[in-house]
């Protein structure tokens, strides 16, 4: 089989090597991949929001299924194209993937059937907004509507801090036409859970739970961030929590976007906080997220070609998608001064031996050399039978990996097993 991946980070890469575990692929292209994926697949430089370049790469190269990875070509309609020429696809339909192209369209959802999640108000007027700021509750939570590459939310700790927020948004225009409304909403407190589950529409299987990292800094301080790196299974996600999340969160949510006409297929991400009231929906994601992918797939023991397969064709509830009973740990490694202002363009060396457990985000090849080319670089993920092992093993991987200005948190997993070893 002839596979196509669209995007080019450590999430792609995740996806691309657990893919080439089926003796059935024979070639797997990456658009645009990076130059770090080279050994796993074959990168294009096609853009992952070049739909029309996408489409037509496809065809004439008889790609017998795709798998579309980003927010931003599932929101465009990337699936949508691609089925269209006869080509089956990974993830959801443009009106699905609305889900997290619109924070207000999935707070509205929530709200019409009845899934936990925190109260909040919709603004589009920056005045009313404004005003509104002058009697909520502190700490408050801001968020643009559209897509802002996971730093549209500001949760503001002062008034001031949450004036300056709307403004940004909807008056400096910082996140673009994603601003122009925004979700005002009350602030949560609990452990918060990564949840993502395979989904055919009607039948929804979550994959292992996990917890990510997203500030800067050692003692989640510091800006947030893609995410800087993540854990597996996260230990506050109990198997009554769990219990309690099918029943009240995931199998609602799929049943609402059918009631809505906006059936949801492929990968859709719970993001959870496990409050005092019980679990409530703090965002969706239309798809993997990043950098939880790279702990949980290397977990994954069924095949993964075939889960993505049967949520295309429907056929979910009759396939097994098991998962290791092990733990994960992934650290990534990014440029000094992420996620701001960094120099790029320094060697990257990553040892043989340890190749296979890495996922790298952002590099190029010039000349022969691997050159480090994004903010976040690389993750290294180990797995092992206990999370403490785990979290060793991928300390001690990030100690061999070398490139100028590298930076990364050194406290990864410290709150998981906090909880796990007291």
């Amino acid at each position: 089989m002839k596979l196509m991946v669209v995007g080019g980070g450590g999430r792609e890469h995740a996806i691309v090597k657990k893919l080439k575990e089926n003796p059935d692929v024979q070639v797997i292209y990456a658009l645009p991949g990076n130059g770090g994926m080279t050994d796993d697949c074959t990168p294009v430089p096609i853009a992952a929001t070049d739909l029309d370049a996408i489409v037509s790469f496809a065809v004439e190269h008889a790609i017998d299924y795709a798998v579309v990875a980003p927010d931003d070509p599932l929101v465009l309609g990337c699936v949508d194209a691609l089925e269209a020429k006869g080509i089956p696809c990974f993830g959801p339909h443009a009106n699905a993937a609305i889900i997290e192209g619109s924070k207000v369209f999935a707070k509205d959802l929530m709200k019409k059937y009845g899934i936990p999640t925190a109260k909040y108000a919709v603004f589009s007027d920056c005045d009313e907004a404004l005003a509104y700021l002058e009697t909520a509750p502190l700490p408050t939570v801001i968020k643009a509507d559209g897509l802002a590459l996971g730093k549209g939310v500001i949760i503001a700790q002062t008034k001031q801090d949450a004036q300056d927020a709307v403004l940004a948004m909807m008056q400096q225009k910082k996140f673009g036409k994603s601003g122009e409304n925004i979700v005002i909403e009350e602030f949560l407190e609990g452990p918060e859970v990564s949840v993502l589950a395979f989904t055919d529409g009607v039948c929804v299987k979550p994959m292992i739970s996990s917890m990510d990292h997203k500030r800067a800094l050692d003692g989640d301080l510091g800006l947030n961030t893609g995410g800087m790196g993540t854990v597996a299974p996260n230990p506050y996600y109990t198997e009554a929590v769990a219990s309690r999340c099918m029943q009240e969160i995931f199998l609602p949510t799929i049943r609402a976007m059918q009631q809505e006409g906006r059936p949801f297929k492929g990968c859709l991400y719970f993001g959870l906080m496990i409050t005092k009231d019980g679990p409530k929906v703090i965002e969706y994601n239309c798809r993997f997220g990043d950098p939880e992918t790279q702990v949980v797939l290397p977990l994954l023991q069924s095949d993964l070609l075939t889960v993505m397969q049967a949520t295309t064709d429907g056929t979910l509830a009759q396939t097994d998608v098991l998962f290791s009973d092990q733990s994960a740990c992934c650290v990534i490694m990014a440029s000094k001064g992420y996620p701001l202002a960094y120099e790029k363009g320094f060697e990257l060396t990553i040892p043989d031996e340890i190749k296979e457990n890495v996922y790298v985000a952002g590099a190029v090849q010039k000349d022969g050399r691997l050159l480090t080319n994004g903010g976040r670089v690389l993750g290294a993920t180990a797995t092992a039978a206990t999370l403490r092992e785990a979290v060793d093993k991928a300390y001690a991987m990030v100690e061999t990996i070398h490139f100028y200005n590298a930076f990364y948190r050194r406290d990864i997993g410290k709150r998981a097993l906090m909880a796990t070893e007291g």
